[in-house]
């Protein structure tokens, strides 16, 4: 696609308020591809200002319209799908089969469901002699993170349109153009103008002004906890709303009875899945000292595999975050299994199917998150030890849970402090809640749990 160079803000391409642009860079050959505008306070002011106007009449609009809006933003989608994963590929980096069914295809099916839910929500309902009404927040200001760059977006612009919220949406800084396509698509769909408007921008400037808008009721923001507790001190000063989705440092729990062999190559493909980007994926391996060694020796034998399969990191910074990392483990006395901090190829951001061993739950590789395709091997001695591990960090995301019979492992995950927990490899699921405890987040995305995050509630009594 052909990048605009301005901001879609109350229905239309405008031009921004100043002349600063970003460079988006192909992290495959570290090529630029195209440059967008870098918006600013008086950009997201305007923004905002579209977002404010237009939420009467989108927040009276009769949700089966609501419905119809997002169910014809699904089909632009799907229209435009071969487009949106050649996008994808093209400045996040990922192969294109992964954008196609990962970066395009989930995204698809998200904004379907919410066209389904913004139809059959109970907006209304009877409690004795009241009458309870949820209604919308108002304008939503949303921060996405560059990783899942659709999806992330899809996850929250449509809740936020089907609770008849409207909102300015600021995507990261190293994935603008799925955003801007996105955009078109919005227009395309015939979402009224001003209920969804786009800033481009850098987060310390447009993010930042973004979140602290006095005319913002709603900050969603998914990336580092770092910066979510900034956001959350601003909205707390404010008395505003906040969801926030951050990191993690997810456990894929094998216990003894799993089968050891599916449960370490879906683990590892997990990982190395969107190049380790995933603030969700299993980074830590916990497996019985008695089938340690062949775990280790099978998570090696399925990360050798992926070698050119995986995608670049999304640009050097990370790049270079990771491979210290990397030797950090090293340093720290964990062995490497396979791959290494050694970058696979001259050019491009790439770093190697990384596996370690001999990890101990205190090690930084244990502790800190990496986002990047390292898996780290711990050894446990019983379910406690499992548990204790497992539930070792700052974090709270996601997790997994493997063995031969189902209630065992779903025992053992009621016991874990995790918002998602996949029992067995379970599959993907559009209206399970998703988001963290601890550290890792305040709220929930997707199905009605996402829906209720931009709806506030009314009691009428008779």
């Amino acid at each position: 696609m052909k990048a605009h160079d301005g901001m879609y803000i109350d229905g239309a391409w405008r031009p921004a308020a100043g002349r600063d642009t970003i460079a988006v860079v192909n992290p495959a050959d570290e090529q630029v591809i195209a440059e967008v505008p870098a918006g600013g306070a008086e950009d997201v002011d305007a923004a905002v200002r579209a977002a404010r106007a237009a939420l009467p009449a989108w927040a009276a609009t009769a949700p089966a319209e609501r419905a119809a809006r997002i169910a014809a933003l699904r089909d632009v989608l799907v229209a435009r799908k071969d487009e949106i994963a050649e996008t994808v590929t093209a400045e996040l980096g990922a192969p294109l089969p992964f954008s196609q069914a990962v970066h395009a295809g989930v995204p698809i099916l998200v904004a379907g469901s919410y066209a389904e839910l913004a139809a059959s929500y109970a907006f209304e309902e009877k409690v004795g002699n009241s009458t309870v009404y949820a209604e919308p927040v108002g304008v939503v200001g949303a921060i996405t993170p560059w990783n899942y760059p659709l999806h992330q977006i899809v996850a929250k612009v449509a809740p936020a349109l089907a609770a008849g919220c409207t909102i300015v949406l600021k995507p990261a800084e190293d994935t603008p153009l799925t955003a801007q396509l996105f955009a078109e698509a919005v227009h395309e769909a015939g979402v009224p103008a001003g209920a969804f408007n786009l800033v481009t921008g850098l987060g310390p400037v447009a993010g930042q002004a973004l979140a602290e808008h006095e005319g913002v009721d709603l900050v969603s923001f998914t990336g580092s906890t770092a910066v979510g507790r900034k956001i959350g001190a601003t909205a707390g000063a404010a008395v505003k709303r906040v969801a926030l989705e951050l990191g993690g440092k997810s456990a894929n729990v094998i216990l003894p009875s799993a089968d050891l062999a599916k449960a370490v190559g879906v683990g590892v493909a997990n990982v190395m899945g969107n190049s380790g980007q995933t603030c969700s994926a299993w980074t830590r391996m916990l497996v019985h000292t008695s089938q340690y060694d062949e775990a280790v020796a099978l998570a090696a034998e399925a990360a050798a595999k992926y070698g050119d399969r995986i995608g670049p990191l999304v640009n050097a910074k990370q790049h270079a975050r990771v491979r210290g990392y990397i030797e950090k483990g090293v340093a720290e006395g964990a062995r490497l299994g396979a791959g290494g901090p050694d970058a696979p190829r001259e050019q491009g951001y790439f770093v190697s199917p990384t596996v370690f061993a001999d990890v101990t739950p205190e090690m930084t590789v244990a502790q800190e998150e990496i986002f990047g395709p390292v898996v780290s091997l711990i050894r446990y001695e019983d379910e406690d030890d499992a548990l204790r591990i497992a539930n070792g960090t700052v974090y709270g995301l996601a997790g997994a849970v493997w063995a031969g019979d189902e209630a065992e492992a779903v025992a053992f995950a009621r016991r874990m402090d995790t918002g998602q927990v996949d029992i067995n490899g379970g599959r993907f699921n559009p209206l399970a809640p998703f988001g963290g405890y601890k550290q890792s987040g305040v709220g929930r995305e997707l199905g009605s749990h996402g829906l209720a995050e931009y709806l506030q509630t009314k009691s009428l009594q008779f």
